[in-house]
This record gives C-alpha cells, sequence and structure tokens, in this order.
C-alpha cells in the first residue's frame, strides 16, 4: 500500500465569501458572551462579541474613509494589543489585504517588505519600528475609527487574496504567502482534528496578538465557533500563566513547546481542574516534553504539523490521538501524501510530506515569487521540505527537515538570511548558521565564522539587533579556524552544531 490519506474532500465553501464574516458568524446570537479576555495578573479586560464586531465593521468603513481600496495590500505594523486582530479583520472585513508582520522585525527588514510589496498604506504603532512610507494610519487614528458607522461586509469569491504572511524562504529571502478568504474555511479541520474545541470552551493562547499561530488557534477559531479566547497581556511572565489558567477557568491552553518548557521547569505539580487538554505547534515536541507535561498535570496534550503556505493539517487529538512517536494523522478532510521522486511511496518509507492542491487552506502563490511557488509542487501536491513516514493506518512520523531551514523558539529562520547579514560584518570572512541545542529540548541560533582574528561578541549581538528580529538572531558567536565543507567546497551546516559542542565542553 502506498503512503495517501485521503477519505474524502471537505465541504466546499460556500459563495460568496468573506473571511471576516465567517470569524463573526456567530456574533449576533452571542452579543454579550466574552469573546476575549486580555488577561491581566489582577484583573482582565474583556470584549463582548457584539463590542468585538462593531470595532471590527467601524475599522473597516475608518480604512475604506482613509482612501483605501479593496485589493490594496496594507503592512501591519502594530504590536501586541487588541488593535491586532481588529484592524487585521477589519480590513480583511472589506476587501483590504493585511500584511501581518512580527513587531520584532527592524527597520532594515521591513524596508525590504516595503520594496518588495509596494503597501498602499502601513499601518502604524509609532512604537514599533518600521521604514518610511508617504502613507502611515498611526495607531490612534485606528483606535479613531471605531466610533465610525459600520462597514457592510464585501463578500466574493473565496478565492480572492484575504492576507498576506511572511515565511523565511529557503533561498534566504523571506517569501510572501498570499492567501485566499477560503483559508479560513480548511480550517473548520482542526475543529476535531486538532483542537476538540466547543462552543463552551475557554481556550488561553500563550502567544502575541501579532503572531499568525495566535491569530488562527488563539482567537478567530475560537470566535469562529462562538468559544471564547484568553490572551495574556503583553509582558506577561510566563510563570504566572498556571495560575491565570486556573483564576480564569481556561479549558484549553495553546502554546509553542517553550512555554510548556518555562513552565514545567519552575513546577513540579499543577492543579488545573477546569483544563481538559493542551494543544501544542510551532515546533517539534519532544517526548521528553510531552511525558513530562502529561505526568505533572494529569492532562494530555496534543501536536500538530503545519506552516504559513498551509497552517496545520497533521495533528493528534481527543478523537485521533498520536500512536506512539508519531506526530498524529492528517485531518478528516486532507489529501496528504508521503512522496518519492516518483510518487507516494509504499507505506513504513521515508519521504516528503505533501498536501494536495486541492486543499482550501493552501496558499495561493509567492506574492512575486510565482516561479519559486511552482517549484514546490510535484504534479498535484506540495511539497512541504519536510520528512516523515505514514504506517498502515495514516499516523504521521516526523522525521526533519529535508534542509537546513532552522527552527528556534517556534519560528523557522533561513541560516541563509542570517550569514548574508553577518557577511557583511567587518572582519567576517565566512559564516554559518545553525540551530544548536544547549540544554534538553532548548534550541537557539549560532553563529560560527571564520576571519583574521576573534571579534568582540557584544558590537556582534548589538549588529544583530539592528539588522535581525529578535526571532533571527544568533545567541552564540563561534569563531574557528575554518568551517566544515563538502568535496565541493559547500558549507555542510549540519556539521555546525558539533563545533559548538566542541567549544563548549
Amino acid at each position: 500500500m502506498l503512503s495517501l490519506f485521503d477519505q474524502g474532500p471537505p465541504k466546499a465553501c460556500p459563495t460568496p465569501f468573506n473571511l471576516a464574516a465567517h470569524v463573526l458568524r456567530q456574533a449576533d446570537r452571542n452579543g454579550d458572551k466574552i469573546a476575549l479576555s486580555v488577561l491581566g495578573a489582577t484583573s482582565a479586560q474583556n470584549w463582548s462579541f457584539a463590542a468585538l464586531k462593531r470595532a471590527i465593521l467601524a475599522t473597516g468603513t475608518g480604512l475604506l474613509r482613509a482612501g483605501l481600496k479593496p485589493g490594496d495590500l496594507v503592512l501591519m505594523r502594530l504590536g501586541n494589543t487588541v488593535d491586532f486582530p481588529i484592524t487585521y479583520l477589519g480590513a480583511i472585513a472589506v476587501g483590504i489585504v493585511p500584511v501581518p508582520t512580527s513587531s520584532q522585525l527592524t527597520q532594515p527588514e521591513t524596508a525590504k517588505i516595503i520594496q518588495d510589496l509596494n503597501p498602499s498604506a502601513i499601518l502604524r504603532d509609532p512604537d514599533i519600528a518600521s521604514a518610511d512610507h508617504p502613507n502611515q494610519i498611526s495607531l490612534s487614528q485606528l483606535r479613531e475609527m471605531r466610533d465610525l458607522p459600520l462597514a457592510e461586509f464585501r463578500m466574493g469569491d473565496p478565492e480572492d487574496m484575504a492576507y498576506v504572511v511572511y515565511t523565511s524562504g529557503t533561498s534566504g529571502k523571506p517569501r510572501a504567502v498570499a492567501h485566499a478568504h477560503r483559508a479560513i474555511w480548511a480550517r473548520q479541520m482542526m475543529v476535531d482534528g486538532w483542537y476538540g474545541l466547543q462552543e463552551t470552551d475557554r481556550l488561553c493562547h500563550a502567544g502575541a496578538f501579532n503572531w499568525t499561530y495566535t491569530l488562527g488557534t488563539g482567537l478567530m477559531d475560537p470566535w469562529t465557533i462562538g468559544a471564547t479566547a484568553l490572551i495574556p497581556e503583553p509582558g506577561t511572565d510566563l510563570s504566572n500563566l498556571p495560575d491565570m489558567l486556573r483564576n480564569h477557568r481556561a479549558t484549553i491552553f495553546a502554546a509553542a513547546p517553550g512555554v510548556f518548557r518555562k513552565i514545567l521547569n519552575e513546577a513540579n505539580d499543577l492543579h488545573l481542574p477546569d483544563l481538559r487538554h493542551g494543544l501544542c505547534a510551532g515546533e517539534k515536541l519532544s517526548r521528553h516534553l510531552h511525558q513530562k507535561w502529561t505526568r505533572i498535570t494529569g492532562r494530555e496534550l496534543y501536536e500538530a504539523f503545519g506552516m504559513s503556505e498551509c497552517s496545520t493539517f497533521i495533528s493528534s487529538s481527543p478523537a485521533y490521538p498520536a500512536r506512539g512517536d508519531a506526530l498524529g494523522q492528517p485531518q478528516p478532510g486532507r489529501r496528504v501524501a508521503i512522496l518519492g521522486p516518483d510518487g507516494p511511496v509504499p507505506q513504513g518509507k521515508e519521504g516528503t510530506i505533501a498536501i494536495h492542491r486541492s486543499d482550501p487552506g493552501l496558499m495561493l502563490t509567492y506574492l512575486n515569487a510565482p516561479d519559486e511557488a511552482l517549484a514546490r509542487m510535484q504534479g498535484e501536491w506540495f511539497l512541504t521540505g519536510d520528512q516523515g513516514a505514514m504506517a498502515v493506518d495514516g499516523q504521521i512520523t516526523y522525521l526533519g527537515r529535508d534542509d537546513d531551514m532552522m527552527n528556534a523558539g517556534g519560528y523557522r529562520v533561513s541560516p541563509i538570511e542570517v550569514e548574508a547579514t553577518l557577511s557583511r560584518y567587518p572582519g567576517i570572512s565566512q559564516v554559518g548558521a545553525a540551530t544548536v541545542e544547549v540544554k534538553q529540548d532548548s534550541f537557539v541560533i549560532v553563529a560560527f565564522y571564520t576571519g583574521p582574528e576573534k571579534l568582540d561578541e557584544d558590537a556582534l549581538r548589538a549588529y544583530v539587533e539592528t539588522n535581525l528580529a529578535r526571532y533571527k538572531q544568533p545567541r552564540a558567536f563561534i569563531h574557528l579556524p575554518q568551517l566544515p565543507t563538502g568535496g565541493n567546497g559547500k558549507l555542510l551546516r549540519r556539521a555546525l552544531p558539533a563545533y559548538f559542542k566542541a567549544t563548549n565542553t
């Protein structure tokens, strides 16, 4: 038997359609119900479904009155506040295409994005770094828009572009991933295939508002079915999360593995009586961390695999628990294969994880790089670049990347981008970057370089802080007489971690 999972397609996305309208479809029925609680140390800022919908649609009116038109791209340079999802959905509601970006990006990084996309405007918190643009709409202006009359949802073709997210490209240049309105329709397959989410749930997500993992799993998916989202306020000490989960009666907790690790490092006993289970994504969950969580909390932890180009589509869940070392199985409605050069490989054999081009969650293309998008296709299949093996029951074991992409703290980072930035620093002849396990289940990015002499690490850190988002910055710099290369002289990045261990023993 071949490594192919296909139990039939999902229900077709209706038309006309709008992503924001779908997210808010329960708002009128649940008007007074709390849609969002922003959790502080001693109190919470609450938003009802009615208030949330009003703010979103009024923001849509304001953006149109500011001269923006359906189809215009707007770059979001907003911080970790509720303004982010309100503005994001307000733009989508009226057909404007938001480009959410991490607030950690530096001014030079945003300059590259502006040059790449030529957005019609920047939606800007003055405290967030951004390159210049002739049309900037300030955070204060965005907040004032909420007093305007309500816009109507712009219903259209589910294939219309709804939003754009950036992902680290294997070439070293971040790619703009364009998604259709139908992407939110595809996320319904996660409700049973990963979340086990119910309308009565109170889902707490530990991520920032401006992280796409939080936007989807932590906010839009709960709102779509009428559940309540709980988000800790900016700057929350992770050690306070157990108390927040308990005090605010969270029933589901979602985070990246590093958050679970931090909590467990500071607690030997976690009494969370309302919690049904946890959700984990962003990077591979280790067996050790999984077992420690279930032992200390008495609650299960369900993992998911996905990517910016298709969100999560393989997962474990209460209805479909993982078996042994498996990651989980494709969510019902997905069509997934493990491919070799000639197509699906026999069950049990290693290959590249691929999702069918018909999946409603798959991206439209890479903006300004359509050829690169086509290069990711093998016939009818989109190649993820991740390796796996499928068992006879459809369960998939994750076997790592087939390239040198790095993952530290839940963010995928291209080593080429980090290397290109450091190669411009005076005194560096050659540089290589890799993720290194500094202690059990804890990974950081490390830069290895050659040059006439060892360079000042404080100066190197100051340089990368100016030129790279924090999640892309190396945490250590190792000077070597030469970097490992293959017979053709090509850098062997996978050999670099051994040099870190050798210099730290």
